[in-house]
């Protein structure tokens, strides 16, 4: 397998240009369906890393009895609420979500999400009818369980982010050698998987990015969030997805290197590393 190393200068010849001719519609439409009642930050975490990543226009969803905070929190993004089951999105929500699914380019779920039969029949739904890249994250991975044949129907792309422990809730066999690990799982499963952890291993089976940046102190809630959400909006700008992701966990890392060196490992947070990524990508 081509096993590749991104550095800052090569993050940035992938950045595409952004044409001064351009509208919001030009540099990606996403949509995000995250968050549950008690989980309200992740929701934020995603958006705002989306938005930071140069996303034109980020749509989140969200269960209903948590839109006013997420309205409140959020004035970049356009919030909707969603139909939902004790916090969490229902089937109810379906027909919205579905008819949205036309208007965007990528598709991020499941950070936050929660695990219920509602937030399953979401993402087995999408997963099913999305025409476009859709990133499963954090509870979108969890609640696929044995429905995870899925992935090997699709046409588009799909990025799995799982940390180590729902990697083996998901399947997948854990080695020495953790990039061929992730491989034999992208190529098994027909998606493009980024396996989180010390040197986050992204690959599609055929080639693999091994990630440099980052320090522990970005292992703390919402971490994930940020980086699923920068993923998302560098694939809606037309980043190929397999250098998406794996540009989203370099910046991603860098700027959790810039919070440690600022900060200090045990006081950074989530928010500062949003707050570093401006600083790495112009």
């Amino acid at each position: 397998m081509d096993i590749r190393q991104l550095d800052h200068g090569q993050v940035l010849s992938l950045l595409p240009d952004r044409d001064p001719w351009g509208h919001k519609g030009n540099f990606g439409k996403i949509l995000l369906l995250c968050g549950s009642r008690g989980f309200t930050g992740a929701a934020y975490l995603a958006s705002m890393g989306a938005l930071r990543a140069g996303a034109g226009l980020v749509f989140l969803g969200v269960p209903e009895s948590i839109y006013a905070i997420e309205a409140v929190k959020l004035h970049e993004p356009v919030v909707f609420p969603l139909p939902e089951e004790g916090g969490k999105l229902s089937r109810a929500a379906l027909p919205d979500i579905l008819e949205r699914l036309g208007q965007v380019n990528v598709v991020l779920i499941g950070c936050g999400l929660g695990q219920s039969e509602g937030t399953a029949a979401v993402v087995e739904a999408v997963l099913e009818q999305a025409q476009c890249p859709v990133i499963v994250d954090a509870d979108g991975i969890n609640v696929l369980g044995m429905h995870k044949d899925i992935l090997r129907r699709r046409r588009q792309s799909t990025i799995l982010t799982p940390h180590d422990g729902e990697f083996l809730r998901f399947g997948g066999t854990l080695s020495k050698d953790r990039m061929n690990d992730a491989a034999e799982y992208a190529r098994q499963w027909n998606c493009i998987l980024l396996l989180k952890g010390h040197r986050t291993c992204i690959t599609d089976g055929s080639v693999g990015y091994r990630n440099t940046t980052g320090n522990p102190g970005m292992a703390v809630g919402g971490s994930g969030d940020v980086l699923a959400g920068i993923i998302a909006g560098l694939l809606g700008q037309g980043i190929a997805p397999l250098e998406a992701a794996a540009c989203g966990a370099w910046l991603h890392g860098a700027a959790g290197d810039l919070c440690a060196q600022e900060l200090g490992q045990y006081a950074m947070l989530p928010t500062d590393m949003l707050s570093c990524l401006p600083r790495l990508m112009k």
